[in-house]
């Protein structure tokens, strides 16, 4: 694996989704396709139409969608499911958490524009809450995805991992963060900025990427702090959290997420019975989303490297 993050843009998610869905597919004969009237939003409505026998739209009916991608897991097959983060969460949990997790079947849900990423979609599409829901489902995996590379390594994996699969990710471009060909490891974090001991910064999804621009300005300023992609938020790679927390003394997290039952919560859990130290967040606070291009509600919502700086300061004065 490589990071390779130097503020290039990297290519749209839908675009990768509508390509790679189908080559999985093309390799196993046991994945389908559900969508619930989203299809051509990520490039899947081809496969629909080539393959009426694997691949379904079940139209604004998410609950629906998902007892039927819960049955045909019973039957043998691996499912891949998708829908906008808010519909993919809280409108279809009780099916998510009944008929697919509580009855042992296998599925993996796709949410996109999870977060500020919904952008002009707006607070009715900008699900802040997704993951936390997601978390109390026991034995579930829940993904936050940086980039394509990423992307495909951990949705290869999803379809034959047994039980419920979460990945929340945006539709549109983010940067590009790996070498194409990176394998990643679900629980496992990666380290993709190691300066030093100062503080440990946890980063997912679109918020790794300005983690590294918050580490490379804090260096310049003398202060030295390591940055892991916590890309799998459960399970969590709680050897990796504790280890860093014991030689750095200080953690921020850094998550494109409400941070009541998000990252933070996840996070500070591990270190309150392992290992407390200062500790912060950068995320969304107890609010509901709202309209407008995704910068500016990066900035609305402090989901920025200088928030990230500010916050890495403040823990280390309490170390």
């Amino acid at each position: 694996m490589k990071v390779i993050y130097n503020g290039e843009k990297d290519r749209n998610f839908k675009e990768v989704l509508g390509e790679f869905i189908p080559s999985l597919a093309e390799k196993d004969d046991k994945i389908v396709y559900l969508d619930s009237d989203l299809a051509n939003c990520i490039g899947m409505g081809k496969f629909i139409t080539n393959h009426p026998d694997r691949g379904f739209d079940c139209g604004i009916a998410e609950a629906n969608m998902i007892g039927i991608a819960s049955g045909l897991s019973s039957a043998g097959f691996k499912p891949i499911v998708h829908t906008f983060g808010p519909f993919a969460s809280r409108r279809c949990f009780d099916q998510v958490f009944l008929s697919a997790g509580y009855a042992g079947n296998s599925v993996t849900v796709i949410g996109t524009d999870a977060g500020v990423c919904a952008a002009m979609n707006g607070g009715t599409h900008m699900p802040f809450e997704d993951a936390a829901l997601y978390r109390v489902i026991p034995n579930a995996y829940i993904f936050d995805i940086a980039d394509t590379v990423q992307l495909k390594s951990v949705l290869k994996q999803c379809v034959d991992i047994q039980g419920v699969k979460y990945l929340r990710m945006g539709r549109k471009q983010n940067f590009k963060m790996y070498e194409e060909g990176s394998e990643f490891t679900p629980g496992k974090g990666v380290v993709v900025c190691e300066y030093g001991k100062d503080a440990a910064i946890f980063a997912a999804g679109i918020m790794v990427a300005k983690a590294i621009d918050a580490a490379n300005k804090l260096k310049e300023e003398g202060i030295n702090v390591t940055v892991v992609d916590l890309f799998t938020w459960k399970p969590l790679d709680e050897e990796l959290i504790v280890s860093l927390a014991k030689s750095c003394g200080a953690v921020v997290t850094a998550e494109n997420h409400n941070r009541v039952n998000g990252m933070f919560s996840a996070v500070t859990d591990v270190l309150a019975l392992n290992c407390p130290v200062p500790a912060a967040a950068v995320g969304v606070e107890d609010r509901y989303g709202q309209v407008g291009p995704q910068d500016f509600l990066e900035e609305e919502y402090g989901l920025t490297a200088e928030n990230i700086i500010e916050k890495v300061k403040a823990v280390i004065a309490r170390k």
